[in-house]
């Protein structure tokens, strides 16, 4: 199969490239025009230049392809900065008019599927309960724009196409950025994720989102949660991570601060207990790591560059 992919060279895009070509799929990848990230990975991959905000670019981009996968996304540049709503405004505009110009791109070219990021904690807080695809979504204003994102993937999943919406959950792996600020409070005895001690985290290791991306062709259209087998307590998931460090078990402070932390917060402290049933019952993936308790601490070894 002839494969478009934007976000090439982010964490799930780059772990993505090598698992599409041991497929034997043939392989292009977007790259910004000036952008010094690009044209990395795997030799045998065709880069082409072109932006999401260009749709003339992505129609020469999008000719003879099958499939296109967006993974696209501008993640603010620190824990800090992630806190803050309006960091959040180029990250939205990919997801609304970047997906929406690459959806229009792929119908023109008669490309045949399309699989589009979405993020998992747009799903409301919903306490104990397991969360399915057919949860309707309540994201916070500063990432609404995970509606236009699964927007162009429904509107491209029409007259015999499919288009695929990912709800990843919260990612994490020893490349993770903000593993590095997490551990950094734990070693200080506090817990690094706002709101209720007993709120569910919902995770996945970047390996095995990218399984799931990979997997992803084969399934009807709709959306579908990434996720581990397990979700985790807060409690259990900041336990897990301080115990990686020999730090202290975390201290909470009320759950009421988190409000006082803006709307980000108040999304991380959101209890959303996914399910991943749907995406196995379709596919053959499941989670190499079935629940952080054990890849986490993988992770962790991995950061800090200690033996497995």
């Amino acid at each position: 199969m002839n494969v478009l992919i934007s976000g090439a060279t982010g964490v799930i895009g780059s772990r993505v490239l090598p698992r599409l070509l041991a497929l034997n799929h043939e392989v292009t990848a977007i790259s910004r025009p000036g952008s010094a990230r690009g044209k990395k990975g795997p030799s045998n991959i065709r880069w082409v230049d072109a932006s999401l905000f260009d749709e003339e670019s992505l129609i020469r981009a999008c000719a003879g392809q099958q499939a296109v996968i967006n993974l696209a996304t501008h993640i603010p540049s620190s824990p800090v900065r992630m806190l803050l709503p309006w960091a959040w405004h180029e990250t939205n505009r990919i997801r609304t008019v970047g997906a929406g110009n690459l959806a229009k791109a792929a119908i023109a070219c008669g490309v045949e599927r399309m699989i589009q990021e979405s993020f998992a904690y747009a799903y409301p807080d919903r306490a104990d309960d397991w969360v399915a695809e057919d949860t309707p979504l309540k994201p916070a204003d500063y990432c609404r724009g995970v509606l236009g994102a699964e927007d162009a993937a429904r509107s491209f999943g029409t007259e015999g196409r499919t288009g695929v919406a990912l709800r990843f959950a919260a990612f994490y792996g020893g490349d993770a950025r903000h593993l590095k600020s997490m551990l950094a409070v734990a070693k200080r005895g506090w817990a690094s994720l706002p709101g209720r001690g007993d709120a569910y985290a919902s995770s996945v290791s970047h390996d095995d989102a990218a399984a799931a991306v990979v997997a992803a062709p084969d399934i009807p259209s709709g959306a579908y949660n990434v996720v581990d087998d397990e979700p985790v307590t807060h409690v259990e998931y900041l336990g897990v991570l301080a115990e990686a460090v020999k730090a202290p078990a975390p201290w909470f402070p009320p759950a009421w601060t988190a409000a006082l932390m803006g709307p980000v917060a108040m999304t991380l402290a959101r209890s959303v207990r996914m399910s991943n049933a749907l995406l196995r019952s379709k596919t053959k993936w499941s989670p190499s790591d079935p629940t952080i308790r054990t890849g986490l601490p993988k992770a962790v070894k991995e950061l800090l560059g200690t033996p497995a």
